[in-house]
């Protein structure tokens, strides 16, 4: 198996299973060195606790990158989440740039918006940014939201193929995973483009969503690729442990707040064998 040294960039939601507390510990199960750059830290997310508290480390991001490049720190591949702010846009830039081991991948979520509208903070000028970061990205993982937003189109609800063809063309990237791909009520899917070639994978779509389930797929993603599998099948491993999680989730109606991953881990890891 491929032992790799991967950083991932993103915050620390204290409290709700997303973003770095999920990255982390699956792309460690998946067998790689996981290095950390937290871009906040909040008490809980956003969604449901009330306003978090929140500390933002704009002001130390570019100083201790600076530190891990005096001391010939690199990285096999970069996976990118949610940044929260342009100075951690450009962090996550420079860091593309100045400590990628050689072959090393970039891999970008925009995570920025959902369900039509972009989360409470943002505005253009950061849809403006994310679209510079992405153009440098080797993949990009955009839901469909952040698609049309990342492409300039206008966002619809119901999806056809023609529209979701016109989507991926627009947004003119070497490799795009769209996320929330579904053409029928209870489908959903995964669509890869990947050099004018596509494929696409549906599964079943469970009615609920939760919080983190974008998070859980972008590193089971970046762990099964950085394994060596094909682009496709990363594809497929991610979307499956995200729906397997889910499903978990679902059996205890308390746990509202996030995904009931950790319990599914050992699944992943006998997908990735």
């Amino acid at each position: 198996m491929a032992y790799k040294r991967l950083l991932t960039i993103q915050d620390i939601s204290c409290v709700g299973q997303c973003s770095m507390t999920v990255a982390l510990p699956i792309l460690s199960a998946c067998g790689h060195e996981t290095c950390i750059l937290p871009t906040a830290l909040l008490s809980t997310h956003t969604g449901g606790f009330g306003k978090p508290a929140a500390a933002h480390f704009d002001n130390v991001l570019t100083d201790m990158w600076h530190h891990w490049q005096q001391n010939g720190i690199t990285f096999d591949a970069v996976l990118v989440g949610y940044l929260g702010s342009a100075a951690a846009v450009q962090t996550a830039m420079e860091i593309m740039e100045a400590l990628l081991a050689p072959g090393g991948i970039c891999i970008v979520d925009p995570a920025m918006a959902d369900h039509g509208r972009l989360y409470s903070g943002f505005d253009e000028s950061y849809v403006f940014r994310m679209r510079e970061l992405c153009r440098r990205a080797d993949v990009i993982l955009p839901n469909m939201t952040e698609a049309a937003m990342l492409s300039g189109l206008s966002y619809r609800d119901n999806l056809d193929e023609n529209y979701v063809n016109d989507l991926a063309d627009a947004l003119n990237h070497r490799c795009v995973v769209l996320t929330g791909v579904g053409y029928e009520v209870e489908q959903t899917g995964v669509l890869l483009r990947e050099e004018g070639r596509q494929r696409y994978y549906s599964h079943r779509r469970i009615g609920r969503s939760y919080h983190g389930t974008g998070d859980i797929f972008a590193a089971c993603f970046t762990g099964a690729l950085m394994q060596g599998k094909a682009l496709f099948e990363s594809v497929k491993i991610a979307a499956d442990f995200t729906q397997r999680c889910i499903e978990n989730t679902q059996r205890n109606p308390a746990h509202w707040y996030g995904i009931k991953f950790e319990t599914a881990l050992p699944e992943l890891i006998r997908m990735l064998q």
